[in-house]
């Protein structure tokens, strides 16, 4: 089973959604919560196995210091994360 911690971003390894980047948002004992800020909102989180993602063990600033200072967290946030991360790594 993959370590993983909310904040961090994960990549789907199953399921329609297969390659896609999302940000962990909530971990409940072998399933986790992801966010993508658009298709999958805050408010309606994607409930997935642990073992069908894989965990990049990489935290977006900005949101790290949103989750540890209790500041509102909005679904453009995801966005800029996973849009942030992506041009870092040289995807789309």
């Amino acid at each position: 089973m993959a370590a993983c911690k909310i904040g961090e971003f994960a990549k789907s390894k199953a399921g329609h959604d297969k390659e896609e980047i999302f940000i962990i948002i909530n971990i409940e004992e072998e399933y986790v919560y992801l966010v993508d800020g658009k298709s999958r909102i805050l408010d309606k989180p994607k409930k997935k196995k642990i073992k069908h993602i894989q965990v990049i063990n990489q935290i977006d600033e900005e949101l790290q210091r949103k989750l540890e200072t209790n500041l509102i967290l909005r679904d453009e946030d995801i966005k800029r994360a996973i849009k942030s991360y992506k041009q870092k790594i040289g995807g789309r």
